[in-house]
């Protein structure tokens, strides 16, 4: 009987789906307002004692950042605004947007552990000082498919249609004047940095009503 069947083949194609955007791009000719963003985040640093969420060893302002961040951090906000407008897409009339902005400030050693942020249709990260390259520091943004397969089978990764095996994970190395922009139900964090001097980012929740 089991000849029978010898003779069976399978023809089938790989197709990847429901597709994550993300954006991560450079601000041409944003110097001016990088410098004047790093300004106003050292002084606020030097006032304030910061407080607790994901980071590790770091400083983390308060999500106010557009209370006192000026001309620069407004700016900033605008552009990110802009950016998720280009990646989305809504049935009915245009939503209001809103944004929440803090700062980050991570010496040698810092981290951020990993989370997502509830409630928040789109993240993003701007980029004002990034410290050595190649010393660590690098974002990372989990692929949210893999927990629960690697649960039942560590090490487990399904093979895409590159015919490769997936990554668990993407790795950004960011530059100053770097904008990433990605859905913020999507888990997230920053690898220790081990170079000297600090790194300098700034975060934003973009909301929607």
């Amino acid at each position: 009987m089991a000849d029978d069947f010898a003779a069976i083949r399978v023809r089938a194609e790989q197709h990847g789906l429901f597709e994550t955007t993300i954006l991560h791009g450079h601000l041409a000719d944003a110097e001016p307002m990088t410098a004047a963003l790093e300004t106003v985040i050292r002084e606020r640093q030097a006032s304030e004692a910061g407080i607790s969420r994901s980071n590790v060893g770091g400083w983390h302002s308060k999500t106010d950042m557009l209370d006192w961040g000026g001309a620069a951090a407004a700016k900033l906000a605008d552009i990110a605004v802009k950016m998720a407008k280009r990646m989305s897409r809504f049935d009915g009339r245009e939503p209001e947007w809103s944004v929440r902005m803090w700062a980050n400030v991570s010496p040698p050693g810092a981290l951020n552990m990993s989370h997502a942020h509830p409630g928040v249709l789109w993240a993003a990260v701007y980029y004002v000082a990034t410290g050595e390259p190649g010393q660590g520091g690098e974002l990372y943004l989990e692929d949210p498919r893999f927990p629960l397969p690697q649960m039942t089978w560590p090490g487990f990764r399904a093979i895409g249609a590159d015919g490769a095996p997936q990554d668990t994970e993407h790795r950004i190395a960011p530059k100053r004047g770097d904008l990433v922009l990605f859905p913020a139900w999507m888990r997230h964090g920053v690898r220790p940095y081990l170079g000297g001097g600090e790194r300098i980012s700034i975060a934003m929740n973009l909301y929607v009503k």
